[in-house]
């Protein structure tokens, strides 16, 4: 026994690495190891024998076992202290420029939007995205019947049974909150109402949650004049062009009368969007005159005051204007996608002196 255990310890001493200290550990204790082939011929002793043999082979097994423990602590520190001498690093030097975080780009583009706006006097209106169904359809004069009112196009709230009170749905526009400012501030007003808004559609170009951007102004003599310029300028400062060429077409919106749908001349040259030029149109919003019947809605005289409200998709014009080709992508949370189209926490928006 004592042969086994100077032998062992010796050889565990001279180990210059872990390879060379588990040989040891096999040659030792492994299942066909000198100890452990030891520890079997226990059971063929006689009793008295074993009594005597037992114990010694125990503790010289439990004492190769915390040699070898030892040991390899002993070689993984020194291997430490090796590779902290080789990889050093002078936390003197300067860090290399990061960027910590990204922004959303339907957050910067919001950014964008409402530094324009309040260039032209926008203040910023918001309200609840769970809304009630009249500031959501019936002070819009939507009628009851109209489709954007029906289960496959809008996401009603549930209610319990015998529930009596007004239907609440997940908003399908920002236009309540035009609502609910004209009610609290009356006229004249220039609001714009950025946020969430809710449909049941989902598809390439479309999305079950998206964002828009709604304005709305009243004043004594505002005129459809008015509402085509706000437009020009906001699309020039927001695609960053020297002027644009807008094409007004007829449309209807139970909301605003007159209604037009607004196109802007580009062009698809090589595949890529250009405004203010070629022989193609994209449709980019809708807009109109404020009704009679939402402005009375709104607590307004409209025998006294008139106004054009507008809205778009923050989404659509966030892939217009950075290249971005599917809406879908917008909310899949890839951080792949947010590093390539994001922006740097500390971008702000280049809009001034373009106002």
């Amino acid at each position: 026994m004592d042969d086994l255990r100077d032998k062992y310890l010796n050889a565990i001493g001279t180990a210059a690495d872990e390879s060379a200290l588990e040989e040891v550990r096999l040659a030792a204790l492994g299942k066909k190891g000198e100890i452990a082939l030891q520890m079997r011929e226990l059971g063929s002793m006689p009793p008295e024998q074993r009594l005597t043999v037992a114990p010694v082979l125990n503790a010289l097994r439990d004492e190769v076992a915390s040699a070898i423990a030892a040991k390899k602590a002993a070689l993984q520190d020194a291997a430490l202290d090796e590779r902290l001498r080789a990889e050093w690093l002078d936390v003197t030097l300067p860090v290399r420029p990061r960027r910590m975080g990204t922004i959303h780009p339907i957050t910067q583009v919001t950014e964008e939007v409402t530094q324009i706006f309040a260039a032209m006097g926008y203040a910023v209106a918001e309200g609840p995205q769970v809304e009630d169904d009249w500031h959501n359809f019936d002070a819009l004069n939507i009628a009851p019947e109209h489709p954007a009112r029906q289960e496959h196009d809008t996401f009603y709230m549930h209610r319990a049974e015998g529930d009596n009170r007004p239907p609440h749905v997940l908003r399908t526009h920002t236009s309540p909150v035009q609502i609910r400012a004209m009610l609290a501030q009356g006229a004249p007003i220039r609001v714009i109402a950025p946020g969430r808004v809710f449909r049941a559609d989902y598809d390439q170009t479309h999305s079950p949650m998206f964002h828009q951007v709604e304005g709305l102004a009243i004043g004594r003599d505002i005129t459809m004049a008015n509402l085509k310029w706000t437009l020009e300028e906001f699309i020039k400062a927001f695609f960053e062009v020297d002027r644009v060429d807008l094409r007004f077409r007829a449309s209807h919106f139970p909301f605003t009368e007159p209604s037009a749908e607004v196109d802007i001349r580009c062009s698809w040259e090589g595949g890529t969007l250009k405004l203010g030029e070629g022989d193609s149109w994209l449709e980019i919003l809708g807009s109109g005159m404020v009704h009679p019947k939402v402005l009375t809605a709104g607590g307004i005289d409209p025998a006294q005051w008139q106004g054009f409200a507008f809205g778009m998709g923050i989404d659509r014009i966030a892939m217009l204007k950075y290249g971005i080709p599917d809406l879908r992508a917008f909310f899949e949370s890839d951080l792949r996608w947010l590093r390539h189209y994001g922006f740097g926490a500390l971008e702000v928006p280049g809009l001034a002196g373009r106002s």
